[in-house]
């Protein structure tokens, strides 16, 4: 009988041990900022931004700085891709202006414009995370450790001129709870 309660004793700290390790993942990437909804927003619409991305000669070192501060941080990186010839790409930039969205945005991401001229440069930089760019804007939110959580939507944000400001948020807000 003895033997029975010492192998059952057993038996249970190995499953308390085992609960351990699946705890300590979940604790060890508590470091990383959780993913809050998006804001209610009282805007139905925004202005387009007149030239919402900065030259393309940019873009990679952009991208690099805003991963070494991702990492820092806790947060994601959202690549928008696009151009400053591009209705949706003003509309899109103009969604993430507004005060309660930009607000949310920096809280959750290190957002990133990068100009990718007439959808012809700077598009290595989707394809690291397997987008091909082939229309603008498109939106891919990276992990600081350089996992794309929206590759299969990425451009989804397309016919922004289109969406709701909401709608855009609560777009990217399901994106961001993937990872």
């Amino acid at each position: 009988m003895k033997a029975f309660f010492m192998r059952r004793s057993l038996l249970a700290a190995a499953g308390l041990g085992l609960a351990l390790t699946t705890v300590l993942p979940a604790q060890a990437s508590s470091n990383e900022v959780p993913p809050v909804p998006a804001p209610q927003l009282a805007e139905t619409s925004a202005p387009p931004v007149a030239t919402p991305y900065p030259d393309t000669t940019v873009a990679h070192d952009q991208v690099a700085q805003a991963f070494a501060l991702a990492q820092k941080t806790h947060r994601k990186v959202l690549l928008d891709f696009g151009g400053n010839w591009c209705p949706d790409c003003k509309m899109l930039s103009g969604i993430f202006a507004l005060p309660d969205a930009v607000r949310w945005l920096n809280s959750q991401f290190v957002v990133v414009p990068v100009n990718v001229g007439r959808v012809n440069t700077n598009l290595d930089l989707a394809a690291r995370y397997g987008v091909t760019i082939k229309a603008v804007p498109t939106v891919i939110i990276v992990t600081p450790d350089g996992h794309a959580l929206n590759g299969d939507g990425s451009t989804a944000l397309g016919n922004a001129r289109s969406m709701s400001p909401q709608a855009v948020l609560n777009l990217i807000s399901s994106w961001n709870k993937r990872g």
